[in-house]
Parts: C-alpha cells; sequence; structure tokens
C-alpha cells in the first residue's frame, strides 16, 4: 500500500482581458472565479484600440493546470482578445495561451525562464511540410512560436500600459 499526497501544487499566472465588449464582463468575471474557486471582481478600463471595449489584468494563484481550464472556460466567446500565462512548477512546465476572434487559441508549453519550448515532432512536421512546398518553413516556425497571435494583440498590449494589475490567491 502507498500513501498518497494530496495536496494541490500550485502555480500563478496573469490573466490579460485585452478587449471585450461591456456586456461580455461580468461573463468573464464569473467563468474565471469558477475556475479559481473564488469571487472575481476586475477593474475594467476602456481599450484604447477599439471603442466599446474594455480591458483588464488579473494576477492569479491557483492549482497547476488553471490557465487551461480558464481558457476552455473562455473558449469561443467573440470579440474577446486575451492572453493567459501559467509559471513553471517543479513537476510542470508553464504554459502560454493568446486567444483572438480571428486566430482562435494558440497554446505554448514555457520552460522556467519563460521560453516557448517546442516539441521535436512539432518541428519535424514544419520542416517536412515546407520541404513538400505546402509552407513556408519560417512561416511555420512563426505559427510554433505564436507570432500572428502576438503581431494582432501587440496594438491591444500597448493601448493597456499602465493600467493596475490585481493579484487574487486561490485558497488551496
Amino acid at each position: 500500500m502507498t500513501a498518497h499526497n494530496s495536496a494541490r501544487v500550485t502555480t500563478r499566472g496573469v490573466l490579460y482581458v485585452h478587449s471585450a465588449p461591456s456586456a461580455l464582463c461580468p461573463h468573464i468575471e464569473w467563468a474565471v472565479a469558477g475556475v479559481l474557486g473564488v469571487p472575481v471582481n476586475l477593474d475594467w478600463t476602456p481599450q484604447g484600440a477599439q471603442v466599446g471595449t474594455y480591458r483588464a489584468e488579473l494576477s492569479w494563484t491557483g492549482a497547476v493546470g488553471s490557465a487551461a481550464q480558464v481558457v476552455s472556460a473562455l473558449r469561443g466567446w467573440e470579440h474577446l482578445r486575451f492572453e493567459i500565462t501559467e509559471e513553471p512548477t517543479a513537476g510542470s512546465e508553464g504554459a502560454r495561451f493568446s486567444s483572438t476572434p480571428e486566430l482562435g487559441i494558440f497554446h505554448a508549453v514555457t520552460g522556467v525562464h519563460g521560453d516557448i519550448l517546442i516539441p521535436e515532432d512539432r518541428l519535424k512536421a514544419a520542416v517536412l511540410k515546407a520541404a513538400l512546398g505546402e509552407t513556408d518553413l519560417l512561416d511555420e516556425v512563426d505559427r510554433l512560436l505564436g507570432k500572428p497571435w502576438d503581431d494582432e494583440l501587440e496594438t491591444f498590449r500597448h493601448a493597456g500600459d499602465g493600467a493596475p494589475v490585481r493579484w487574487l490567491h486561490q485558497v488551496v
């Protein structure tokens, strides 16, 4: 018989809601609260890059995998642009997710220094597609690194410079 440690491993990260229509803002708070298990009240500020939308940031602490759960909760909501990060732990890699209405969701595994880690098989597939003339290798590597998402979100990131960041800790 073996004993199992029932303690959950925690991590932290940041949710950046880059643009959301006002009607969607309370639903985002409810969805994130449902994942983190604590009430969420974001400080919404107007998003200068797109009239009629709002932005907010939330630093969070919670169980490993919380970022993926938040992405699942927000998946498919029209007119929503967001990113969420999750820091690595001793037993898990980190994660970065980006989402835009036009591109959908990007996911990358991140290492202890924040670098994107691209699995060997994905690199081999990119090289093969380029060799077969299906794509340009540089374009495929850019997609693996999330460059199309970064390009689309960059305007929204800069429009939020100086916005407040709030810390939220999940009770574990």
